[in-house]
């Protein structure tokens, strides 16, 4: 699990061993329901012991001076109102602050005001929460979706405004538990008490942002409760399944890569994926460029072979398709795109190569450029395709903004999976991992140690060995994006967060890729 999550996840989930749980709303309902009608624990006894875990949690993270605990109507209030009796109980200074009056409260979450000792709910007013030792977020739950109304928008702004640690209840307020899509405001948490299992939205941008740190709440749920299908996060238990060579194997059984890419000005991309893969344990890579191209790449690369395609001024060019295609026979994958270069004939190249090479393909940089507007052209290939795009090139893709995809990351990640038929990496803090039709995959955070120029490529080398050495797609886009995670992290322990390089992260993908506890 990410460094960030604390706390355990039930058993089950979606069908990949390698994915913790991550529930949306609709299955997080049905665990509630199933739990309350089926197996008889009463609703009562769920909130309590949810109120216990948020407790302390609130205790943990608090710093000397009162806690203020804001609550709205439904069961989040409830569980706020638990802890505002836990805390008072236990003598320690509370005030509970509701931005609505509260007569109206129904069920458990009235239950637990009828309980609470001491002074009751107070209004929401300016500087209420000034001077806190907390604030707890108590106000929205994981049913909540689009934008916050008066007054609880103005509560959101107001938890923001002041500087104590914000502890949130399940799910930060305004966040939709389901995508992670916040429309208007939303708390931003230091602390995230989520109750059975971790929710989808507190692990996708921009939700991630507001999450902090998250911990999962057991409020004693039985056991054989409905497990989630649609997400998962990505787990190290993914490592296990990355093949180490044999005894009885050679260069072309550890898988053969071939990187088609580069052009006059443009050979640093290749380079990086190339190497890369070679780092990642391809036993054999071959780098196609355009033959002007040639002589700078093999001066670069001394392991891998390379070889000089027909060119159009120094880009790739259809010419080279066939020769290409050639070289996919005897490959396991080919990784297309890194510095192809934008022009017509480059991109005729990249969209004519994808029909051609029928080995699993990775599109990546300009090779995704060359299919905007042309994503249901890759549904006619007949092997695996896995797509790696950022959210401009996610955009261009689309024919969305950068800001849509960043605002609805999920959404347009899983819209591309449809519409291609490929398995879709969206790259980010939240990498995302879609298929056409099953689950989603999510990374486990990610390191700003990544954010420099050719990580990317460093990425799509090892994707296309993982592919070349016959992992599922969907597995290999999931376990790479993993190791590179892992590997950025290490370079940034080795070199500092704002000194890595992309050839740092190349370094350590054999750390990336090791199972913790190995030799």
């Amino acid at each position: 699990m990410s460094a960030r999550t604390r706390g355990s996840v039930p058993s089950g989930g979606p069908a990949a061993g390698w994915l913790d749980p991550l529930y949306d709303a609709e299955e997080m309902r049905a665990v509630d329901a199933w739990a309350i009608d089926d197996q008889g624990v009463p609703s009562l006894d769920l909130m309590e012991r949810a109120g216990i875990g948020l407790a302390r949690v609130v205790v943990t993270a608090a710093r000397p001076g009162p806690v203020r605990i804001v609550v709205g109507k439904g069961n989040n209030g409830g569980d706020g109102l638990v802890v505002a009796r836990l805390l008072r109980e236990e003598g320690r200074a509370v005030d509970v602050v509701a931005p609505a009056p509260l007569e109206g409260l129904t069920g458990d979450a009235a239950a637990n005001l009828k309980r609470l000792p001491g002074a009751p709910p107070e209004p929401l007013g300016p500087g209420c929460l000034d001077g806190s030792g907390a604030v707890v977020d108590a106000l929205l739950g994981t049913g909540f979706s689009g934008e916050a109304r008066e007054p609880v928008a103005g509560a959101l702004a107001a938890i923001n405004d002041q500087d104590a640690p914000v502890v949130a209840c399940d799910v930060p307020s305004g966040v939709d538990a389901s995508s992670g899509e916040v429309t208007g405001n939303a708390v931003r948490a230091a602390v995230t008490a989520t109750f059975h299992a971790p929710k989808a939205g507190l692990y996708v941008a921009p939700g991630a942002f507001h999450a902090g740190e998250v911990e999962t709440v057991e409020i004693g749920i039985p056991r054989g409760a409905p497990a989630p299908a649609r997400f998962g996060l990505i787990s190290e238990r993914v490592l296990a399944s990355y093949p180490r060579r044999g005894s009885e194997g050679s260069k072309f059984t550890s898988g053969v890569v071939v990187v088609a890419g580069g052009a006059r000005g443009l050979t640093g991309a290749p380079t990086m994926a190339a190497m890369a893969a070679q780092r990642a344990g391809a036993g054999y890579v071959q780098v196609a460029v355009p033959a002007p191209a040639q002589a700078v790449l093999e001066l670069r690369l001394l392991e891998a072979m390379t070889r000089g395609l027909p060119d159009d001024d120094g880009f790739h060019s259809s010419a080279g398709v066939e020769e290409l295609a050639e070289m996919a026979e005897r490959a396991g994958a080919v990784v297309l795109g890194p510095g192809l270069g934008r022009t017509q004939a480059a991109g005729g190249f990249a969209r004519e190569s994808a029909r051609a090479v029928e080995v699993p393909l990775l599109l990546d940089a300009d090779g995704l450029n060359a299919h905007a507007g042309r994503l249901e052209s890759l549904r006619g290939r007949t092997a695996p395709t896995v797509l790696t795009p950022h959210a401009a090139e996610l955009g261009r893709l689309l024919d969305r903004t950068p800001n849509e995809v960043g605002a609805h990351r999920l959404a347009c990640a899983r819209e591309a999976a449809h519409r291609s038929g490929a398995i879709v990496l969206l790259k980010g803090h939240d990498t995302i991992v879609a298929t056409p039709e099953g689950p989603v995959a999510v990374s486990p955070g990610g390191s700003p140690a990544l954010a420099t120029a050719g990580t990317g490529d460093v990425l799509s080398g090892l994707i296309g060995t993982l592919l070349a050495k016959g992992l599922d797609p969907f597995e290999a886009a999931a376990l790479g994006a993993l190791a590179h995670l892992r590997a950025g992290l290490a370079a940034a322990e080795r070199h500092g967060i704002d000194h890595v390089i992309a050839g740092d992260v190349i370094e350590a993908l054999p750390a990336g890729l090791a199972v913790p506890g190995s030799r």
